[in-house]
């Protein structure tokens, strides 16, 4: 009786196939920001359609957008019924223009070709640690971004869905009730700062960026409610701050600028604050540890652009320190960002 043949064993490549998903990543990138351009999470907030329907309503071909939203809903962003129907779930209603925590200003922005080209000269930032946008486009991030205003605007309405997106965590993390004056350090449009004042109802407000920024703040001021507490002053991140205020804030700033910049800024914050006043910086606060952490990922696209970074609680520490600061406390948000407290040492 002959043998029976060898059965080879099965190689376990579930390893190489987890990062065959990781290095696709970027066809589902474009596939989300391609359904975010086209507002299909707007078609279907009124319940589910077939294809050939949302392709008349939002203008692309029948079967390619049925071919995109099959690809999407393996990745939980629509869903295809049994029927033949595709509906948008919970997180692909994050899509729609003006949901609540709305990312389609970020989706729309991370498909956009100019910055498609930026991302695909990582490998120098990462060979010489510097931003390599200046080498890119002749100029820096700010420059080249204010003289392509079409792509400025998508840029800064991107970042911006994610910023407001972290405001109500951090208004429910923090009670700011006990101050009377809060300064928001180029605090922008003062989305922020409306939300602070809106629950701290005896403070009053001080907006600090330069004209340009602060332009449309009036309108988001007057829509919360508080604009007969709020005092618009202009100036750059690097002048002199206004004085005497007992709680100065501070939202994804510092990771704009390497250590100089930032110490500038922090001493200027020491330098016009109150005696028993506090510092509120708003930032991600990476962990040296193996989890994932949209802050690790922010961290990179800072390197490219600006040559800056994201911290540790450690370096935060380190950082205030030499400004003459001290770091009281951190609390954690529901949103990936934390509050880092610091009083003057």
């Amino acid at each position: 009786m002959s043998a029976l043949p060898t059965v080879p064993a099965v190689r376990d490549n579930s390893a190489a196939y987890a990062l065959l998903d990781l290095i696709q990543g970027s066809v589902i990138t474009q596939a989300i920001s391609v359904a975010a351009k086209l507002g299909v999470a707007d078609v279907l907030a009124d319940g589910p359609l077939p294809a050939e329907e949302i392709a008349k309503r939002v203008g692309s071909d029948s079967e390619a957008t049925y071919r995109l939203l099959r690809t999407l809903s393996g990745c939980s962003v629509f869903a295809l019924r049994a029927d033949g129907r595709f509906e948008v779930t919970p997180m692909g209603d994050a899509l729609r223009e003006g949901a609540p925590d709305s990312m389609r200003g970020i989706a729309m922005l991370m498909g956009h070709p100019l910055l498609w080209e930026e991302w695909a000269h990582l490998i120098e930032s990462v060979r010489t640690g510097e931003a390599n946008m200046p080498k890119l486009r002749g100029m820096g991030a700010y420059e080249f971004l204010m003289s392509n205003p079409g792509y400025a605007a998508e840029f800064f309405q991107g970042m911006g869905s994610m910023s407001d997106s972290e405001t109500d965590p951090v208004l429910a993390a923090y009670d700011f009730s006990s101050f009377g004056t809060i300064v928001d350090v180029v605090g922008g449009r003062g989305r922020l700062l409306a939300g602070i004042l809106a629950g701290a109802t005896k403070a009053r407000g001080i907006l600090y960026d330069n004209e340009v920024a602060t332009a449309d703040a009036p309108a988001t001021l007057e829509a919360a409610g508080v604009a007969d507490r709020v005092t618009i002053e202009n100036g750059s991140h690097f002048d002199k701050l206004p004085a005497g205020a007992d709680a100065y804030v501070l939202k994804h700033i510092l990771h704009d600028f390497p250590e100089q910049a930032c110490l500038q800024l922090l001493q200027n914050v020491r330098e016009a604050i109150a005696p028993g006043g506090r510092m509120l910086v708003i930032e991600y606060v990476l962990e040296e540890n193996n989890k994932r952490h949209i802050g690790n990922i922010i961290d990179l696209w800072l390197l490219l652009l600006l040559g800056a970074k994201e911290r540790t609680l450690p370096q935060y520490t380190e950082l205030f320190a030499k400004a003459g600061m001290k770091v009281t406390r951190v609390i954690p948000t529901a949103s990936p960002v934390s509050i880092i407290e610091a009083t003057p040492a």
